[in-house]
């Protein structure tokens, strides 16, 4: 087995030896997750290191991919007010400001005053911002389709319809 759980041709997952072990060790404990949570997490952290590893090849950072992503996601003209990208990610004002910063500078991304208001700060494509997304994107999603493609697309659906359940519920 490879330190890289994704090079592996058939994962081993060690659900079944860690539900008997906690059964005998706190009988009574509720298990039934474990068959679950284990494979996801494990899943997950194989899909993150991935993700940094086919991202640095690329040569964008995760965080750049995020901003561009919200921007270009948004559809004409790419911009959205600094507040918009910030409810849209999920990340801090300040972690926003920061990477918007480092896009700018790096002739990415673009401010200027929002057509949605007048207060408001827009933060629009460059046209090399616009190329680097475009191209950084297609080559991930390409990359990422090889790594589901073991399932069908019953099994695709099924399994995003499961995740999100999931996800609702830690909402």
């Amino acid at each position: 087995m490879s330190n890289y759980p994704l090079d592996d041709p058939v994962p081993t997952w060690p659900v079944a030896d860690i539900v008997e072990a906690w059964t005998r060790e706190l009988p009574g404990a509720a298990t039934d997750s474990i068959a679950v949570i284990t494979p996801l997490w494990r899943t997950a952290k194989a899909l993150a290191d991935d993700r940094r590893r086919t991202l640095a090849a690329l040569g964008v950072d995760p965080s750049t991919l995020d901003l561009l992503s919200v921007i270009r996601r948004a559809g004409e003209p790419y911009e959205l007010t600094t507040r918009e990208i910030t409810r849209r990610t999920l990340v801090t004002a300040g972690a926003i400001s920061q990477r918007i910063g480092r896009a700018e500078e790096a002739g990415l991304v673009e401010r200027a005053p929002s057509t949605a208001s007048r207060r408001a700060v827009a933060v629009r494509l460059t046209d090399a911002g616009h190329r680097l997304i475009e191209q950084t994107v297609r080559q991930l999603l390409e990359h990422e389709a090889g790594l589901v493609e073991s399932l069908s697309a019953k099994e695709r659906h099924a399994l995003a319809g499961c995740l999100a359940k999931i996800d609702a519920a830690l909402g």
